[in-house]
């Protein structure tokens, strides 16, 4: 297998090459190629032969119920054309009945061959997700669009900003400061992940702690690097997904409303026989008859004529007796509910999901997305008081990137010395934007960045004149227009009054970016933003609300850390704002000319730039939850409804979501309700059932596709009827193996959406909670009809033996 069994997350670089037969500096040469080729094969997924059209049309017809109405279609046939032989009338009216039969099962089977033939489409999905070009250094030649499903195990592949990953590869160098990977899709991280040369310690981690790996079908965001190819093919972890989505589509169980027709079906079965057989013998004198003589009967007459025309009248009973309208009225209710469900903005892809939502007990949702709006949003702001140790707090409103969606609480207009400088390094130490599509904005860098420019945007700028004009342009809409970047004016001002002359990009062991910025007089400062310790501690001076700098003291750094420890606690995501005055060498820095550029090419030397810096300020971030999900919790738990989160984020973001949204009440105990994906495998298979049996709300974070299937396949064993949410890649598997897979309509990968038999238009979990109250209500009419069928029958059984 290439390169599976082999941990190179835990690897050095050298043993990888090593491992695999590489110079990373040469690449492999052509002979090696061959016989790995040989060994490994081509880098691509494997192609599932699906099931051919006529074993697909044969299936549709095993059916109990349809076997019934088959039967009856060819009695009635039969006995029709008996008819008409005898009276001389055999028009195609007369054929009606079995033909309306014949048309509605013809009708019936088109459907289910259509929707089966739909369901591999998740497999084709998952190829479009592969690149089909990668840059490649072979025998010292770097092969700049060499195809993807050419690549073997050792290959050296250069990967750089909007690159999609061609396979599962091991970090060799970097050839920028930092290098990020957007891998939510795989993993479900709501972060785009910094990735590193050096080595995991451990071998047994999740992918979410595999640093120093790059997967298959993922997206460079940020930097360039150097990688070594250690699996391809089906060996990759989009391979394995594929196979785990094949897997469980051939664990696919009947829907609870075939189940019940089912029984009905034996049911019918049982009462036509008992019809057919007590009207036939109860009449055996008009065609039987005998006479007796001591214990023999004797002068026994049989008229066959007769006893075929009452075996006729008990076949012709039996027919009525048969709903043959049935199958026409169960299709209409489910498309009339999947009419109603789109208007809900729950788009249905397979007819039986109507149904089956209605049958649901358990809810299995993602976070990302789908209980959380997937948009960073700042939600607090903390400026500096005035005078030292005093802090200021601001509540920022809006949920999503519109400029539009909510104002800060509390807020004067007035922006003072403090708040312009952390206005000033939001917007111009940045990288991201926002984009306007349909109407949507979306994020397109970084979405903490992306974040903090809304900020930008709602808190204005300081200059009257430049306000008014951005507030008509904004009221005129001149900034909007469709599939563009959204012009934040705001934003705008600040870089124009600061030109950018360098960057001092994020790494891991200072936690910071920096810009360097010339103003309008030749003035140079450096703006920083980075994780609030870091810049605490490199920090020697606080600003103060009036602009005042003074030396920052212990009670002032106690006061911001408690602030800090206090919003993280809420598993707030927080940013420090820093800046500074002084750059000696740098004071005149105007780019690559400048003789102090030599010591911006070495990352090591910006810590030592970003020091003695003038602290103003912190913002907290969050994936916000969505206003409505409580009230749809709330709803679930009244409905009898069990709602489990399930998600590839972190356990303390995981849990204070999950606290925030009503799952969990403030201050409850976790224990036994809240799991890694590790931790929950790691218990034993009694343990495990004991857990998901409790009906209090549980949640389970760092969750693989393998974690997410053995949870539903749990449940659906314990006789649950499981609906499971999903967008990213890593929840196909699981949404395929659940009674009814749910994927996002609006972030979902294509993958997820065709692997799921319903898609929600608007990404909400409310809305599933009023699909489900939709189907309950069409399962409870399907149910009243077949019990009226039942009733029906019993009444003609009844009537029959009376008439007899």
């Amino acid at each position: 297998m290439a390169g599976s069994s082999f941990p190179a997350w835990s690897r050095s670089v050298e043993q990888c090459a090593t491992e695999f037969g590489v110079d990373v500096n040469r690449g492999l040469s052509e002979k090696i190629i061959e016989k790995k080729r040989e060994q490994y094969g081509w880098n691509e997924l494997k192609k599932v032969d699906g099931k051919p059209i006529w074993k697909l049309v044969l299936e549709q017809f095993d059916d109990l119920l349809v076997k019934i109405l088959l039967v009856a279609a060819f009695v009635s046939f039969f006995l029709t054309y008996i008819d008409g032989e005898q009276s001389g009338e055999n028009g195609l009216t007369a054929y009606v009945e079995p033909l309306v039969i014949f048309l509605i099962l013809i009708i019936n089977a088109a459907v289910g061959v259509w929707q089966e033939s739909n369901a591999e489409r998740a497999l084709e999905a998952l190829k479009e997700m592969q690149p089909e070009h990668a840059k490649v250094l072979r025998d010292g030649e770097l092969i700049p669009d060499l195809l993807a499903r050419e690549l073997v195990p050792g290959d050296i592949v250069e990967l750089r900003v909007g690159d999609k990953v061609p396979a599962d590869m091991r970090v060799a160098s970097l050839q920028t400061t930092t290098f990020r990977v957007e891998q939510s899709s795989l993993t479900g991280e709501s972060q785009a992940v910094i990735k590193t040369p050096h080595a995991v310690q451990l071998e047994d981690v999740e992918l979410q702690g595999k640093d120093c790996m790059v997967f298959s079908g993922t997206t460079v965001v940020n930097g360039c690097c150097v990688c070594i190819v250690v699996s391809t093919g089906m060996n990759t972890e989009i391979g394995k997904i594929q196979a785990q989505i094949h897997e469980a589509s051939l664990e696919e169980d009947d829907t609870p409303l075939k189940k019940k027709l089912d029984e009905f079906g034996e049911r019918l079965t049982l009462v036509i026989g008992v019809i057919c057989v007590l009207v036939w013998i109860i009449n055996y004198k008009y065609f039987l008859s005998w006479e007796w003589k001591g214990l023999l009967p004797t002068n026994i007459k049989f008229s066959f004529e007769k006893c075929t025309y009452y075996f006729e009248i008990a076949v012709a009973l039996a027919v009525a007796a048969i709903p043959e309208g049935l199958p026409a009225v169960i299709t209409t209710c489910l498309a009339l509910g999947t009419s109603k469900m789109a208007q809900k903005n729950a788009i249905v892809r397979k007819l039986p999901s109507v149904e089956t939502l209605g049958c649901t007990t358990v809810i299995c949702s993602d976070k990302t997305g789908t209980l959380t709006t997937n948009q960073m949003s700042v939600m607090q702001l903390v400026g500096i008081g005035p005078v030292p140790g005093s802090i200021r707090d601001f509540y920022v409103e809006g949920t999503t990137y519109s400029p539009y969606d909510g104002g800060i609480l509390g807020w004067s207009g007035i922006l003072d010395r403090n708040l312009q400088t952390i206005a000033e390094i939001a917007a111009v130490c940045n990288d991201a934007g926002i984009a306007y599509k349909g109407t949507q904005f979306r994020a397109t860098g970084l979405p903490t960045e992306a974040a903090l420019k809304i900020l930008v945007e709602k808190m204005g700028v300081p200059n009257v004149l430049a306000q008014a004009k951005i507030d008509q342009q904004r009221d005129s809409g001149e900034h909007l227009s469709d599939h563009s970047m959204v012009k934040l004016g705001c934003c705008e001002w600040w870089n124009l009054n600061q030109n950018r002359v360098a960057t001092l990009e994020f790494d891991r062991s200072r936690k910071s970016m920096g810009v360097i910025v010339r103003n309008a007089i030749g003035k140079n400062r450096i703006l920083v933003k980075g994780a609030v310790e870091n810049l605490l501690e490199r920090s020697s001076f606080l600003q103060l609300k009036d602009g005042t700098v003074v030396p920052i003291d212990d009670f002032s750094r106690d006061s911001l850390l408690a602030k800090l420890n206090m919003m993280s606690s809420k598993s707030l995501r927080c940013l420090a704002f820093a800046f500074k005055e002084e750059l000696d060498e740098f004071d005149t820095y105007n780019g690559e000319n400048h003789p102090a550029h030599q010591i911006l090419l070495d990352p090591v030397n910006y810590a030592n730039l970003e020091s003695d810096l003038i602290f103003a300020g912190i913002v907290a971030l969050q994936d916000p939850p969505r206003q409505e999900v409580k009230k749809a919790i709330e709803d679930c738990r009244e409905a009898g409804i069990h709602v489990m989160v399930i998600t590839g984020d972190n356990k303390n973001t995981a849990e204070a979501i999950c606290r925030e949204i009503g799952l969990f009440y403030e201050g409850e105990d976790l224990t036994g309700k809240s799991f890694t994906g590790r931790d929950f495998l790691a218990l034993s298979p009694e343990k495990r059932i004991k857990v998901l049996s409790g009906k209090s709300g549980q949640v389970f974070s760092r969750a693989e596709p393998k974690h997410k299937q053995e949870i539903v396949r749990i449940l659906k064993d314990a006789g649950e009827v499981v609906a499971m949410t999903g967008d990213g890649v890593n929840d196909a598997p699981a949404l395929k193996l659940a009674d009814i897979g749910i994927a996002m309509g609006i972030a979902g990968t294509e993958v997820a959406k065709e692997a799921a038999d319903m898609v929600l238009a608007d990404d909400n979990f409310s809305t599933i909670v009023a699909a489900v109250a939709e189907g309950r209500s069409i399962y409870n009419n399907m149910k009243a009809f077949i019990r009226s069928c039942l009733y029906l029958m019993r009444s003609l059984t009844c009537l029959c033996l009376f008439l007899c």
